[in-house]
């Protein structure tokens, strides 16, 4: 970008850095049987009840403007979805007042942000971490500050001490991913109490981003929650989305669920920003929440046997540092000899066709590992886990 054009613009949006994984996706568009697994989505459609559902509002002539906290039906299926998954909060049903729908779970976060930091506040990032966290509230004006988790034999580990060592009189709150994109780490209930607590004592809110909540593999039937362990109006803001459960990334849906008293608030702002979700998509929404289940546990299942698919490939190289990820549906990993993963994302899709995101995307903490996506069928897999093996036992320098 020029700069007469620059010096015309906000900073922090000029400021703005590209997507890694972008990057590596430029790369490798058209490449013939490319196995991509650098996005955080699976490969199944939409289910057809959810589509019909869509198709049903529109033939009823649902085209026009609607509330900005969302439909009453939808926020009433949001309501009785959590309390079949989480249980009562506080004791009693959760209050479809608690929940604001937004055009997509980036939309939840961006608002979540502007209702409590803005420019010159900061909020605590565990990293690795999905990096539109970071860059929504740097756009924004405030500073992302990465606390780096570590990786042991046991997988990720988050160290409290080291967080709360990183508050300042800026913070304003936490952001916790569990389970976590890019690395499956998965907070237990007692790590969740702890952050809880900080948070009540230094007087800071947690955004809490359980999205990939349902995807774990320890045959429960969702991750430990901070739903387990709040008060109804605990400062903790949730943000989720229909994409990934469902089969909905391209539908741009999803949900802010906050304490009733942020409503008015939290509506506001999605008034200045896409003034609604349209009705159609509600809808679909809602026959998802109600009727989805069934295919979520499909879902998991399948991500289950595409995670023991990639492990055995990986680990049995010898070149791998790795840990099952419990939770989320990503593998997080480091190759013996390969530090550079931005330019090793390029090269695997040169060298190996197969499109993985580079670690360097989610922060610092993030440099040296690649992150693959395995919410894909047994097939795709065999294939991407049998190139991956035959390049690293090669040493990195075949290609197909």
């Amino acid at each position: 970008m020029s700069q007469d054009f620059a010096s015309n613009l906000r900073q922090a949006a000029v400021d703005a850095p590209p997507s890694g994984i972008v990057e590596v996706m430029n790369h490798g568009f058209g490449r013939p049987g490319l196995v991509a697994l650098w996005a955080g989505e699976g490969d199944l459609p939409t289910p057809a009840f959810i589509c019909e559902a869509a198709t049903r509002s529109l033939v009823a002539g649902e085209t026009f403007y609607t509330r900005q906290t969302g439909i009453p039906e939808l926020r009433e299926a949001l309501a009785r979805y959590h309390d079949r998954n989480w249980g009562a909060l506080a004791g009693r049903p959760f209050d479809p007042e608690r929940f604001i729908v937004t055009a997509s779970g980036m939309q939840a976060i961006q608002i979540a942000i502007a209702a409590i930091a803005g420019a010159g506040d900061e909020i605590l990032v565990p990293t690795p971490a999905w990096p539109n966290v970071a860059g929504a509230l740097a756009v924004a004006g405030g500073r992302p500050v990465e606390v780096p988790m570590t990786c042991g034999p046991g997988g990720w580990h988050l160290d409290l001490d080291l967080l709360a060592a990183a508050i300042t009189p800026a913070t304003r709150a936490i952001f916790v991913n569990s389970p976590s994109n890019p690395t499956g780490w998965t907070a237990d209930l007692a790590t969740l109490q702890a952050l809880l607590d900080l948070a009540r004592a230094r007087g800071l809110w947690i955004l809490a981003d359980e999205v990939y909540a349902r995807f774990v593999y320890d045959g429960s039937r969702r991750a430990p929650s901070f739903y387990d362990l709040i008060e109804a109006d605990d400062r903790v803001i949730f943000v989720n989305t229909l994409s990934k459960n469902w089969a909905m990334t391209g539908w741009r849906v999803g949900w802010i669920s906050a304490p009733p008293q942020l409503a008015g608030l939290l509506a506001n702002l999605v008034q200045y920003s896409t003034s609604g979700v349209a009705v159609f998509l509600q809808r679909a929404a809602a026959a998802a929440l109600d009727r989805g289940d069934a295919f979520i546990d499909h879902q998991v299942a399948r991500a289950r046997r595409g995670r023991d698919i990639i492990h055995a490939a990986l680990t049995g190289s010898g070149r791998v540092h790795d840990a099952p990820p419990p939770g989320a549906f990503y593998y997080f990993f480091a190759i013996d000899g390969e530090p550079d993963t931005r330019r090793l994302g390029l090269r695997l899709v040169d060298e190996a066709n197969v499109g993985l995101a580079p670690g360097t995307a989610f922060g610092a903490a993030g440099a040296g590992y690649m992150r693959l996506c395995f919410a894909r069928g047994e097939e795709s897999l065999t294939l991407a886990a049998g190139r991956l093996r035959t390049w690293l036992d090669a040493g990195g320098r075949t290609s197909t």
